[in-house]
């Protein structure tokens, strides 16, 4: 041979090997896609305690959950392969030995053996191989090589696992476990496991057909081969004798149909948000309360139906870690008549007056008020809105803490007016309140239920006092909660909020709830949706009643309809034992009690009869001595208010009140006993005892943001005897008004204002404001 000859030949081989080499290691070194990216997974959603809420199917309708291979049990890893390829670990792929005897045995007409190891049968899955014809077989036997040089063989087993056929429209042993044992992969059992691995030899006839006649074949069928696993697994694990026992577990799977679908309008939600290819989501929902929650609607609701009601939903959180508990979108999640499937957790609604508590946390941290600051229920316009009471009456004077128990409308609006910043809008926007339109569209229309909020909204809030204001987001999955952001009510007002809410009596008893409830009702506009809303124990709890299709009732009154089912529930909790108890209340740093005059609600003077002790803020709440109560030195026998004392004086103590609020006293048969006519007298006589005007708002320093054509309503306090009032801003003349009568003011221009109001006899008082124009 030449050696020109010889040297082809050399770089012929030198060629081959070069490729015979590169096919050999290309496949290990170029990144191989996952061998389970072909097919469609189902999606398994958890409580939090492991119990299955729903199992999806697949896109091709199959229930096939993939479960990483750690987290199959060892037991179904070892029994799949002591029954199917014992020689997984040791074969490239094909076992000549167990060809060679499925061969012999069909060659002599031999009971049936499998010669498909375990990499040959994922390949049959993949490719979709018939390995019933000669040419099949050989596809099925290269496919299984190629399988073997492009991926590990925990890669290849932990496909087989989640692919494999199971019986009816399951496959792999993540679905297969929770459809017919109700177990996860990682707590599947021996007599479990052993099931499942004699399952895919054959699943049309080893798991229960529809039919009665075949169903007793298949049992037969499966206990036979589950017995000779057994054997060969005691063989492998004679310590395991003893639990022979534990084999007899009910050999007809269940059917798929009758997997659980719990908690449905929270499992759907997190569907739609879980992320890409999540098989598992571990939801917060605890199911004995989601299971109390649901069962307390479903009664409720359908006591009511009489009424027009045919709906109601509820949101439960554990305020420590903002975990929801329990989520019920509607009475019937199953009812087409009802629109079951719509979530009212979420949907916008007016909430009515749930929102005045946050008026008047914002009042006690800007130093307006305190829970026995008395104010003025008596009608009043603010501008173009003019705001009445739910009952269409006015009570006069009244704490802060009764008008929030009481729900009335004009004395929060009084102290929203009041508010500098935050406003009540602004801490809705930072507390994460969405899709609020411009401040300016609301007014101070949002106290009373102007703007939309949803159900998981307005626990947000409640429970942002719960955990002394600071709002933190609500979680629906274990994945570690977001951290708290910037407070936004300080830990006092949250405090004292609360306390005020937990006087609110249940409506069944007339008393406040025990043990403490903090909680509050809202009604929107036109009695579309009743709320009742509040804190118990470790929990915040809302409830909403009303119907989708968003038609007023006269039945939708929160206190009347909303309050009775969100204290069944309340109590239903309690009741099971659910409720670990009041959560602790630790006192913030700087709260204090103080005595105030009850009639005033400032520090007493020596002639307040009636006191009472309140929270208080130092450096805050605001501080001074009660001008109500007043010595009057009285002239028998005219029966008028005179200078000096004298032989036919007396000192008396008389209540000094507004002009309108005598007003209300008479119209309610109230009437009080008048101070008496006073005489003139020099500074510090009688006629200086008589009240001067006191502008009550705007408060000292406030800002406000206005449009020029808004106009800002001015409030004061004078006594009856008052005549005219009349008003400057700076040295120019506004206006004269009556004692009782608000004044409003319209500004020229943008800038500080000393406003000023002098009464007929003298008395005076100035405020210094300042206004900012927005176009």
């Amino acid at each position: 041979m030449s050696r020109p000859a010889r040297r082809g030949r050399w770089r012929l081989a030198l060629v081959v090997g070069a490729l015979s080499i590169a096919a050999l290691v290309a496949p290990r070194i170029v990144p191989a896609p996952s061998l389970g990216g072909r097919a469609t997974f189902s999606s398994a959603v958890f409580a939090e305690n492991g119990e299955l809420l729903r199992l999806t199917l697949a896109a091709d309708q199959q229930y096939r959950l993939w479960v990483p291979l750690d987290q199959i049990a060892p037991a179904t890893r070892e029994a799949v392969l002591l029954y199917e390829d014992r020689w997984f670990f040791w074969h490239p792929g094909v076992n000549p030995y167990a060809l060679a005897r499925s061969a012999g045995a069909s060659w002599f007409g031999r009971r049936r053996q499998g010669g498909s190891t375990i990499t040959m049968q994922l390949a049959r899955r993949l490719d979709g191989i018939d390995s019933r014809t000669v040419g099949g077989k050989l596809w099925q036997i290269g496919a299984a090589a190629w399988l073997e040089l492009r991926y590990g063989k925990r890669e290849i087993l932990e496909a087989y696992l989640n692919l494999v056929p199971l019986g009816r429209n399951v496959e792999g042993v993540g679905a297969a476990g929770l459809v017919y044992f109700g177990k996860r992969a990682a707590e599947l059992g021996l007599a479990e496991s052993l099931t499942l691995a004699v399952i895919p030899q054959n699943p049309r006839r080893r798991v229960s057909p529809a039919r009665e006649g075949t169903a007793r074949e298949a049992e037969r069928e499966l206990v036979d081969a589950r017995e000779r696993l057994w054997r060969r697994w005691v063989s492998r694990h004679p310590r395991d004798r003893h639990r022979e026992a534990d084999l007899a577990l009910p050999l007809a799977p269940p059917s798929p149909t009758a997997l659980p679908f719990r908690a449905p309008h929270l499992v759907e939600a997190l569907l739609r948000t879980r992320r890409g290819a999540e098989t598992e989501i571990w939801s917060t929902i605890d199911p004995r309360l989601q299971s109390t929650v649901e069962r307390m609607i479903a009664r409720y609701v359908e006591t009511q139906r009489p009424l027009g009601i045919r709906n109601a939903a509820a949101l439960l959180v554990d305020t420590r870690t903002m975990a929801v508990k329990a989520l019920v979108g509607s009475a019937d999640y199953f009812d087409d008549e009802i629109d079951g499937q719509v979530n009212g957790v979420f949907a916008k609604r007016s909430p009515g007056s749930t929102l005045k508590p946050f008026v008047y946390a914002l009042g006690l941290d800007q130093g307006l008020v305190h829970p026995l600051t008395i104010l003025r229920d008596v009608p009043t316009a603010f501008g173009p809105f003019s705001p009445e009471n739910f009952d269409g009456r006015f009570v006069g004077p009244i704490s802060v803490q009764d008008a929030l128990v009481r729900s009335r409308n004009v004395p929060a609006v009084a102290v929203a007016a009041r508010l500098s910043r935050p406003s009540l809008y602004e801490l809705l926007k930072s507390a994460g309140v969405t899709k609020l339109a411009p401040e300016r569209h609301y007014g101070l229309a949002l106290v009373l239920g102007g703007g939309d909020v949803t159900g998981e909204e307005l626990v947000r809030l409640y429970a942002m006092l719960a955990n002394g204001g600071e709002p933190r987001a609500l979680h629906y999955t274990r994945d570690p909660a977001p951290p708290p952001t910037t407070r936004l009510i300080s830990a006092e007002a949250a405090f004292i909020t609360l306390d005020m809410l937990r006087a609110n009596p249940r409506p069944d008893t007339g008393r406040p709830a025990a043990p403490a409830v903090a909680w509050k009702t809202g009604t929107s506009w036109g009695f579309r949706d009743a709320w009742s809303v509040g804190v118990f124990g470790p929990y915040a709890l809302v409830v909403w009643v009303g119907n989708f299709d968003g038609a007023g009732n006269p039945a939708l009154v929160g206190v009347k309809i909303a309050a009775p089912l969100f204290f069944n529930v309340v109590d239903a909790i309690r009741g099971q034992g659910l409720d670990p108890g009041e959560r602790p209340r630790p006192l913030p740093p700087h709260v204090a009690r103080v005595e105030v005059c009850r009639a005033s609600g400032d520090l007493p003077n020596a002639h307040c009869r009636e006191r009472a002790t309140t929270w208080f803020i130092p450096g805050k709440s605001p501080i001074r001595v009660s001008r109500l109560h007043r010595a009057v030195i009285v002239d028998t026998r005219s029966g008028r208010a005179v200078c000096e004392d004298g032989p036919f004086t007396r000192r008396e103590v008389f209540e000094y009140w507004p002009a309108d609020m005598l007003r209300l006293f008479r119209e309610a048969g109230l009437p009080r006993q008048e101070p008496p006519p006073a005489m003139p007298c020099g500074r510090g006589g009688a006629a200086a005892a008589a009240s001067a005007p006191r502008i009550t708002s705007p408060s000292r320093g406030a800002v406000y943001t206005i449009r020029l054509s808004q106009p800002i309503a001015i409030d004061l306090q004078a006594t009856d005897s008052t005549r005219a009032l009349f008003w400057f801003a700076d040295q120019g003349f506004l206006g004269r008004t009556g004692a009782g009568e608000s004044f409003a003011w319209h500004p020229s221009r943008a800038g500080r204002y000393t406003l000023r109001v002098l009464d007929d006899a003298g008395g005076a008082d100035a405020r210094d404001v300042s206004v900012e124009v927005v176009p």
